[in-house]
């Protein structure tokens, strides 16, 4: 209970009264769970207006594998959400922990709002629980979820806002909507209210070129339509990253835009699966001058994820995306000069300065 508490002081999305061992809160008419049984817990109306009813249906996708430490409070964020026509389809990778215990309690509850699955060997990564769960989930609109995170009460509301505007201009088109994060640490303190900010990344990078070798489109943020999805039936051989793929996709035969506000919180804690690095700290500049290995190593999976892309869809790909893969995809077989010169040719490098020194050293 402890927790769910914190979460919600944290956020303010309620205040606590006590009365005859009750405990009652104001969020939304929403009623937020708590698995420890021997509370009630019920709410007055909220400042933030109900959201009206939504004919449109959306499966939000988890992917789970021990992570009990934090899961009650995302999923309770997810039930306290003012867009509410939506269910959260679930998969855990074998967890060892409670993780799978807690899933079952929140569907106990909520029986048509959470469809859970597991896996009986754990797959190695949340790219390929994700890759599993993308790759199979069809629905009017998708949003992936991380297990250890915290959705700001209109995060879904706003993040459709933006793709009910994006299908008015692009009907018909594969769409990929992301927002921006505030940085919090294991305590939800804020560390940089802008995730943007806090790693420089630049959200009108939407060539399809630019796509290539940087991903600026945060995973847990992400919502699609059922367009795209569509096309997502097959998971590629190599990926860097469940997100970069969407985005690949999603820009190679749709649009993709952006929702500027932090729309979560995103935690950090020491073992998340990427994390949000601070590139403005001369630490970091540093490390990627050193590390010149790591910075090969993530520019050829680049080059056999753009490699994926051109083998899973040759009949959609245009002329000049197909030329453009495979000049990007043949980059590790060249000679160290030809590369540099590759990279600059395509437009391919990095948007910083010392991003493109330290490739141009260690490719």
């Amino acid at each position: 209970m402890e927790h769910v508490l914190r979460t919600a002081k944290v956020l303010g999305w309620y205040k606590i009264h006590s009365s005859g061992g009750k405990i009652y809160k104001n969020i939304k008419h929403m009623f937020l769970l708590n698995i420890c049984k021997e509370f009630e817990y019920k709410y007055e109306q909220h400042n933030i207006p109900l959201s009206p009813s939504h004919k449109n249906m959306l499966t939000i996708l988890l992917a789970t594998y021990n992570g009990e430490k934090y899961l009650a409070a995302q999923l309770d964020s997810l039930l306290a959400q003012t867009y509410t026509n939506f269910t959260v389809r679930a998969h855990d990778d074998a967890s060892t922990d409670a993780t799978w215990d807690i899933l079952n309690e929140y569907k106990s509850c909520y029986p048509n709002k959470f469809h859970l699955t597991r896996s009986a060997t754990n797959s190695g990564s949340a790219k390929e629980n994700f890759l599993s769960l993308i790759t199979t989930a069809r629905d009017d609109y998708l949003m992936l979820c991380d297990q250890d995170d915290i959705w700001l009460p209109s995060k879904i509301e706003h993040t459709m806002a933006k793709m009910k505007a994006m299908e008015k201009r692009h009907p018909n088109t594969p769409l990929l909507v992301h927002t921006d994060l505030q940085v919090v640490d294991q305590h939800l303190n804020v560390i940089n209210p802008s995730f943007r900010q806090h790693t420089k990344r630049n959200y009108n990078r939407r060539a399809f070129h630019q796509v290539l070798n940087i991903n600026n489109a945060t995973g847990c943020t992400i919502m699609y339509n059922l367009a795209l999805a569509k096309l997502l039936t097959k998971p590629p051989k190599h990926c860097v990253m469940h997100d970069w793929w969407l985005k690949l996709v999603a820009i190679a035969f749709g649009k993709i835009d952006h929702v500027s506000e932090a729309t979560m919180l995103y935690r950090q804690h020491g073992q998340n699966a990427c994390g949000a690095k601070d590139v403005r700290r001369l630490s970091y500049k540093l490390n990627r001058l050193i590390n010149g290995k790591e910075l090969r190593a993530v520019l050829h999976e680049t080059c056999r994820q753009a490699g994926c892309l051109l083998e899973i869809y040759p009949h959609m790909l245009t002329a000049s995306q197909k030329s453009l893969l495979q000049s990007y995809s043949a980059i590790p077989q060249m000679g160290k000069l030809r590369r540099v010169l590759t990279l600059i040719r395509l437009r391919t490098v990095m948007p910083c300065l010392s991003r493109n020194i330290a490739l141009f050293m260690f490719i």
